[in-house]
Parts: C-alpha cells; structure tokens; sequence
C-alpha cells in the first residue's frame, strides 16, 4: 500500500477556504447527487446524519472528522437532530495539476482533542465565509464560487496565514492515512503520470510518452493500462475533464479560452469530447451552475 513520502513538499499544497461555519439541522439535512469542484470536512458536534458515496453509507458522529474530496458524487441523510461545523476547502492548482486528487483519503477519522478549538477558530477568523443556507445550490454555482476564491484572495495575509495552518493541521488527519489512488509498480509509468499530471495544460502525445518511457508505442499502452488500468488516451481525458470542469465554475474564462488552456486546438473538438464525458456541452455545463 502506497503512502505519503518525504519527497512530497508541502509547497505542492495551496488549500483556500471557501466556507466554514456551523450548521444546526433537525431532519433536513437531505440533499440528493451533490458533486462539487471543492472538498468538504465536517466535526460533528451532535446527533447524527449519513453521507451515501457510491455504494457505502458512513454514519456522521460526534467528535469525529469526515472528509468528502472534490468531484466525488455524495448524498446525505438526515431524519433527527444533527450539529457540525463545516469547512469547504478549495486547492488552488498553481501548478496546473492538484496534490489531493493523487490520493485516496478515509472518509472518517477521529478527531484529537485540540480539533474543536481549531475550527471554531477557523470560524472565528472567517465569519464572512458562513453559508447562509445549507441547499448546496445556493453556494454551489459558478458566480458564488468564483465570488468566495476571489474574497479568500483579498484577505489579510495573517488570517490567509492563520487559516492556511489550521487547514494543514485538519487536513494532517487524513493525509496520515492517505494511500495513492494508483498502486503503480512501474517506475517508468510512475515518471510517466507524473509528466501527465504536470502538463495537462498540454498537447500529450501517446507516441511522445512512449518515447520517454523508452518503449513502443503498442508495448506503452498495454503496460499503462496493466498498471493504472485505463489506456493512456482514457487517463488524459479524464484528468483533462475534471480540469476543465473546475476552470468552468471557478474562472470566467471564455470556452475557447479553457480549450486552448486544456491544449485543444480546436474549440468544438473540445466541446465534443466535454459532452462525450459530462452529457453537457461546456455551455450547459456553466449555465447548470450558475
């Protein structure tokens, strides 16, 4: 089992909080297929709820962390009295790829003695960052998260700093237990993903990546999907997808301006391969969230 290494920098880590606060609910916690460009923590203070991903059903209890990454499809179920903080976390991908995306996290840990005192303060700096609803369409769209990343970036740079510590030492919990999401025993696969996962704003050619992983081309791919189990083409468009999502809810860039920062050429290929994925085109997608 793959675990976090000293090679890791902490620097690769660029955590933003969009929203933290605490939410009191009694049975109304119900909220169906949520899926956003940012992850969520939650410390249950009282009661219980669930959180249904995929096929599992984790049960929310007190004194516990829960942590939900980005792009995962979740709902939640709730039918008594339930009290938790919650705290949105955005990575802001400086490098083009995001450090959380490369590892599989639990999705509860228990929380140290000193957890509560932390968010309540993350709270206490950021009172503009409360929800004034907990509907995840309310705060969930492209104008109020483009809004949020551009507030997060205009604060004082001591509570950025504050803020920031907090984050790494909730996130800490996780990452103890954290395991990459890719078992990959092939070193040159491993420089291989690497690569991908750092220039995804690029044209990626198969023969080119071939070329540096000093193979042919056919042996390339057969040896890619052995170790990560989708051909080369189906792990750049993924990783390109989801990229493409986030810069649509969180930027305003035009869509020819996200093809041509994805590496597209052409803007209605890339609007093709958008919809090929999401069932939207980048226009419906955007306007769904807005």
């Amino acid at each position: 089992m793959a675990h976090f290494t000293n090679n890791l920098s902490v620097d690769q880590l660029h955590l933003l909080t969009l929203n933290v606060g605490y939410a009191q609910h009694n049975g109304d916690w119900n909220w169906k297929n949520v899926r956003s460009p940012f992850a969520r923590l939650y410390y249950v203070t009282e009661g219980s709820a669930q959180i249904n991903i995929g096929t599992e059903f984790y049960t929310l209890t007190p004194r516990h962390l829960y942590f939900v990454p980005a792009f995962t499809e979740h709902s939640y179920v709730c039918d008594s009295l339930f009290s938790h903080y919650y705290i949105h976390i955005y990575e802001d991908q400086q490098d083009g790829t995001g450090l959380l995306d490369e590892w599989t996290f639990p999705v509860e840990v228990e929380a140290s003695e000193t957890d509560l005192e932390l968010v309540k303060r993350l709270c206490y700096i950021n009172p503009f960052m409360r929800l004034p609803e907990s509907d995840p369409t309310s705060y969930d769209n492209h104008p109020t998260l483009v809004s949020n990343i551009q507030l997060n970036q205009r604060r004082p740079f001591c509570d950025k700093v504050e803020s920031r510590g907090i984050l790494f030492i909730l996130m800490s919990r996780f990452l103890k237990r954290a395991t990459a999401k890719a078992e990959v025993k092939d070193d040159r696969i491993h420089q291989i993903l690497a690569h991908i996962r750092r220039n995804i704003n690029s044209q990626l050619r198969i023969e080119t990546l071939a070329e540096m992983a000093c193979m042919s081309k056919d042996h390339f791919i057969r040896i890619f999907k052995r170790e990560t189990g989708e051909t080369p083409n189906a792990y750049i468009a993924h990783r390109k997808q989801e990229k493409a999502e986030l810069l649509l809810i969180t930027t305003d860039l035009s869509i020819k301006a996200i093809a041509t920062t994805l590496g597209y050429d052409d803007a209605s290929y890339f609007n093709k391969l958008f919809k090929k994925h999401a069932g939207l085109t980048p226009q419906q997608y955007r306007a769904q969230k807005i």
